[in-house]
């Protein structure tokens, strides 16, 4: 986190006198208590320092990437979960293509009637699917489609950090995120790199670490 010159002063002092009141870090900086009040709100929202009612404020000794670091790992699939793009298993490949290129995704997840996972198509499945001479509009989906258990999947309660392991472990686009119904792996939602890219980015941008 970028801090201003007088939020690293007041942890410099609470490093050297903590635990220390308010009123006392105001003091040795010569402003008023009310001053001081949004600074130390900031630098304990942060992480950096942490205040006990009637003891004072103390440092709690982590850094700008260890804060980060642990914020990245309270991260869950359920707060950036974006709406999953899905086809039924009869529909033609070109209807799939079309499906693709017009929501700009780079995965589309399969579906029965009960809106359960039973496959899932990445570009390259489509893309290896349309070579030759052949009538796409005759293909259903679910002749090239990947099927489980070769499908990496999340639930929302999942962290985030796990969600992008997998999709670096598998060299994938996108996770499903599913959820375990009588009927099967219900689809609630997305995950994909675009998602942790952003997530990521925003959280160092927020933190200038």
């Amino acid at each position: 986190m970028e801090l201003s010159n007088r939020q690293e002063k007041i942890i410099e002092i609470v490093k050297d006198n903590g635990p220390i009141t308010g009123e006392n870090i105001a003091g040795k900086l010569d402003l008023t208590r009310a001053t001081l009040r949004p600074d130390l709100a900031i630098l304990t929202m942060a992480g950096f320092l942490d205040a006990r009612p009637r003891v004072g404020y103390f440092y709690t000794g982590k850094t700008g990437s260890e804060l980060l670091t642990e914020k990245l790992k309270k991260l869950k699939v359920h707060d950036y979960k974006s709406i999953p793009i899905v086809v039924k298993e009869d529909v033609s490949v070109y209807d799939a293509i079309s499906t693709m290129f017009l929501e700009d995704v780079g995965t589309l997840f399969v579906v029965d009637e009960n809106s359960c996972l039973t496959g899932v198509l990445s570009r390259k499945d489509l893309l290896r699917a349309s070579i030759g001479q052949k009538d796409l509009n005759t293909i259903p989906v679910h002749i090239i489609m990947t099927r489980m258990p070769n499908i990496a999947v999340c639930k929302k309660a999942d962290l985030l950090i796990d969600a992008a392991k997998k999709l670096i472990d598998r060299q994938i686009d996108g996770l499903p995120v599913i959820k375990e119904t009588d009927h099967g792996l219900e689809v609630i939602g997305r995950i994909t790199k675009t998602t942790i890219t952003k997530v990521f980015v925003e959280l160092i941008t927020d933190n200038h670490v």
